[in-house]
């Protein structure tokens, strides 16, 4: 190319250069965190699509005095910009560990406007570093739920996650608080060793584990027990009128076909009773 040629090129260039700007896809609109309190994140889209409020309030909930306490104590913090801790809320199905968050955060969130939950899938963990690194530029403060949360695809999972709690050079984002609940303390699928060599296995296990050191606060939820559970059932009915003589005695027989007692069998079968006598309940 000579001198002479470059002023030919140049308008060649520019034409060039305007036609791949217009055949890129356009920015995403910043998000409008004020359409609600309650987010799902659609990382394909890069969307937040506005869910309502969760419905349950937060003093339904019996038998976990001690896990909501300490829970809201922390948000609490987080929520006046105190140090706080990401929290792992872990233990049998159906205790209530989803249904905590959510309900202490609608408890809060009427306190503190600037609070908003985001949902993510536990399949998406990857989406999580870009997903703080939006988040951090907001005025907003952000709980992020990952609910159900475990690593079955082995140690890349773990490091997605550890790379948005850590934050890089950048440190992790002072306005988000992220919460994972799980069935597994170690968030480790129980044929971790099975499906791998010994080496790997053992790798990927410390991998894992680093990812759950990286919370720093533990909430465990144990099996609930008989009278935990009719304590539940007489909340429930007390809360929304469920009148019938033998309450406790067909609240056990419910427990019996599922097989075990837990938050979320006794609130099924309070939705069966409130059907039943033709009560409306939150949904």
């Amino acid at each position: 190319m000579t001198d002479a040629t470059v002023p030919l090129l140049a308008p060649l260039l520019t034409r060039i250069a305007d036609a791949l700007e217009r055949l890129a896809p356009p920015p995403p609109a910043a998000p409008d965190f004020g359409a609600a309190r309650l987010f799902r994140h659609e990382p394909k889209d890069a969307a937040f699509v506005p869910a309502p409020d969760y419905p349950l309030a937060l003093d339904l909930l019996v038998g976990i005095e001690r896990q909501k306490a300490r829970f809201v104590e922390n948000l609490r913090r987080f929520a006046v910009g105190l140090p706080s801790n990401h929290v792992l809320l872990w233990g049998v199905r159906g205790t209530g560990k989803s249904s905590v968050t959510k309900a202490a955060f609608v408890t809060l969130a009427d306190e503190f406007p600037a609070l908003k939950l985001i949902e993510v899938d536990r399949d998406e963990v990857a989406a999580l570093p870009p997903l703080f690194d939006l988040l951090r530029t907001r005025s907003e403060r952000f709980v992020v739920l990952c609910d159900d949360l475990s690593f079955e695809d082995g140690a890349a999972a773990g490091k997605a996650l550890k790379s948005a709690l850590e934050g890089g050079v950048s440190g992790p984002p002072e306005n988000v608080l992220f919460v994972a609940t799980s069935n597994r303390r170690h968030l480790m699928p129980r044929d971790h060793v099975e499906r791998q060599g010994a080496i790997a296995a053992a790798e990927n296990a410390e991998e894992e584990m680093s990812v759950s050191d990286r919370f720093g606060l533990w909430i465990g939820f144990p099996p609930m027990d008989q009278d935990t559970y009719l304590a539940a059932i007489r909340s429930y009915a007390d809360q929304f009128g469920l009148k019938v003589p033998d309450l406790e005695r067909r609240a056990l027989q419910w427990s019996q076909l599922r097989g075990g007692r837990s938050g979320r069998v006794a609130w099924q079968f309070v939705r069966d009773l409130a059907g039943e006598l033709g009560v409306k309940l939150p949904s």
